[in-house]
C-alpha cells in the first residue's frame, strides 16, 4: 500500500472539530506564491495548482522513468496547502479576497531533494511544454501552533478561527502570526466537487506562550 501521510500523521490533517495545541516539525514543500482572488476564472492561485500538481505527479511516477530517486517509496500525493495573508491587515478580511498573498503548496516525501525538483521541473517543463520556474523548494518549521477542522465554506472559516483563538487564550498563549509564521490551511476536499458545506479543511495558526 502506498505511504498516505493523511493516515500515518493523522494529527496534522485529520483533526478533530475542536481546537487543540500541535507542534508541528519542519516540513518539505513545493511552493508556489502569487496574490489575487482564488475564485477568478484564469488567475494567478488555479494556474499555481496546476504547476504545483504537475510537478507533484512527476516526482511521484519518476519510479516509472530513469530517474531513480535515491530512498523513494510509493506514496498518496499529500494534499493542497496554503499560507495566507494581506498587506496591513492583522489575520484575514475574507471579503477583500483581491487583496491575498498567498504561497500554495504541497508536502514532499523527505527523501526529495532540492536536486530532484530540479530534475522534476526540466521533467515536467520537456513533456508538457509549460513553464514551471514559479515552483520552487520551501522547508518550512511550523512549530508550535492551534488548529481545528472546519467543515463547511470557507467564506464560514472566521467563526472556526475565533473559537480557535477563544481556545488558545484560555490556555495560555497569543496568536504568533508574522512575516514568517502564516494563516495556514490545508484542504481535505476538492471545491470542484464537494459541496461548499461539506467540505473539510484544516486551519491551523501559529502561537506562543502568553
Amino acid at each position: 500500500m502506498p505511504f498516505d501521510f493523511k493516515k500515518e500523521y493523522k494529527e496534522f490533517y485529520m483533526p478533530p472539530k475542536k481546537p487543540a495545541i500541535v507542534t508541528v516539525p519542519p516540513m518539505n514543500f513545493i511552493a508556489v506564491r502569487g496574490e489575487g482572488d482564488p475564485n477568478a476564472e484564469g488567475g494567478e492561485y488555479k494556474q499555481a495548482i496546476e504547476l504545483l500538481y504537475g510537478i507533484a505527479y512527476t516526482i511521484k511516477m519518476s519510479k516509472k522513468g530513469s530517474r531513480q530517486i535515491d530512498g523513494y517509496f510509493d506514496y498518496v500525493v499529500p494534499p493542497l496547502e496554503g499560507f495566507w495573508w494581506q498587506e496591513g491587515v492583522s489575520g484575514i478580511d475574507y471579503s477583500r479576497k483581491q487583496d491575498f498573498r498567498w504561497i500554495s503548496l504541497i508536502r514532499l516525501p523527505d527523501f526529495v531533494t532540492k536536486e530532484d525538483l530540479d530534475w522534476a521541473l526540466d521533467e515536467a517543463q520537456r513533456k508538457k511544454k509549460t513553464d514551471f520556474s514559479k515552483v520552487g523548494f520551501l522547508t518550512y518549521d511550523e512549530g508550535l501552533c492551534v488548529q481545528c477542522m472546519h467543515v463547511g465554506s470557507y467564506d464560514n472559516e472566521p467563526a472556526t478561527v475565533e473559537m480557535m483563538h477563544a481556545f488558545m487564550e484560555r490556555e495560555g498563549y497569543t496568536l504568533d502570526i508574522t512575516d514568517e509564521r502564516f494563516h495556514h490551511e490545508i484542504y481535505l476536499s476538492d471545491a470542484r466537487r464537494v459541496e461548499a458545506d461539506k467540505l473539510k479543511t484544516v486551519i491551523r495558526h501559529p502561537i506562543k506562550k502568553a
